[in-house]
């Protein structure tokens, strides 16, 4: 099947120029019905090993939720098997969320995993923000410590701004789409407001409280994604919120275009059998990464870095890969 949708990859790329739509049809065989969280985690347990899916991030703005995530349709002639969004930080897209939400929907009833970030503002500030100087800012540690005990103002803050997006996130709960849900993304780096504080009363804390808070919301549907940067300090484990907390080990890719072998060593080692995937990157995956490290689950591509860092020859390479499952070759237990 994959052999033969590449013969007609070529035209498809031509063709699709011509294609502005984000909008896909409910038409694959595969497409998926309403489902539970623990259908996507036996699932990614299930082909790590054997297959990989393929994801791309879709980034700012939330008015048009499914602009890369179509690059790569253009590109390939596929979709990819995981859609990958934002909760966003700006006003403009903070006002736009339901259009994302909408986007989750309709690219998990076509047959594609559902995986979503925030990037949060911090509470020290109002709830939207810039990124640079909002979500790409410092606070001090007295100010992290007030966020994460209870009874402060900040805390109470904090609080008031994860309620503010659990309708978006109950939305798909209610509709039966089980979300790979990736806050505090990146939490060993110190350009986020949230990360670059190791130990148990650290970033890994405000990554327990919102899962407790979340729970506490009925918000079932949340597969809970940890998430660390590749850089050359290590000691990613000083970032772990416990295995309870987690559901899968995920690795952003970005001081190097690979993980490397030790990366992908530490990486399962942090997730003691856990699925693990690369939540970010800016290459798509070479024949030699997707053979030699065949436990990730998934990848996804970030937005711009699809074409601004790749060609179609290595975009097409990679979902054309016979360890790559796209939309279509997803299924559900």
């Amino acid at each position: 099947m994959k052999r033969t949708r590449l013969l007609s990859v070529l035209a498809l790329a031509v063709a699709a120029a011509c294609i502005t739509s984000v909008v896909q049809p409910s038409t694959s065989a595969e497409a998926f019905q309403p489902s539970t969280r623990a259908s996507v985690i036996q699932y990614l347990q299930s082909i790590s090993g054997t297959s990989i899916v393929s994801g791309q991030h879709n980034k700012e703005p939330a008015s048009q939720p499914g602009q890369y995530t179509q690059q790569v349709k253009d590109i390939t002639g596929q979709y990819p098997g995981l859609w990958g969004g934002d909760l966003f930080f700006a006003a403009t897209d903070a006002a736009n969320r339901q259009r994302m939400v909408d986007q989750a929907k309709t690219e998990w009833r076509n047959g594609s995993l559902v995986t979503i970030a925030w990037h949060a503002c911090p509470p020290t500030g109002p709830s939207t923000c810039a990124f640079e100087g909002g979500v790409k800012s410092n606070i001090s540690d007295a100010q992290f410590q007030q966020i994460i005990t209870g009874g402060t103002a900040l805390n109470t803050t904090w609080r008031q701004r994860m309620a503010e997006v659990v309708p978006y996130l109950r939305e798909l709960r209610d509709a039966g789409v089980p979300v790979l849900f990736r806050p505090f993304h990146e939490m060993n780096e110190t350009w986020n407001w949230w990360g670059g504080r190791p130990g148990v009363n650290g970033s890994a804390k405000i990554y327990q409280q919102m899962k407790d808070y979340f729970d506490a919301q009925g918000l079932t549907n949340l597969v809970w994604v940890w998430n660390v940067q590749d850089n050359p300090n290590a000691n990613w484990s000083s970032y772990y919120p416990g295995s309870s907390y987690v559901d899968v080990a995920s690795l952003d890719v970005w001081y190097k275009s690979f993980p490397s072998s030790s990366d992908y060593s530490q990486m399962q080692s942090i997730a003691g059998g856990k699925p693990i995937a690369i939540a970010e990157m800016g290459k798509a995956p070479t024949a030699s990464l997707l053979t030699s490290q065949t436990r990730w689950s998934y990848f996804m591509i970030w937005s711009e870095q699809l074409r601004q860092n790749n060609t179609n020859a290595e975009i097409q390479a990679a979902y054309f890969h016979p360890r790559v499952l796209n939309q279509g070759e997803v299924g559900l237990p």
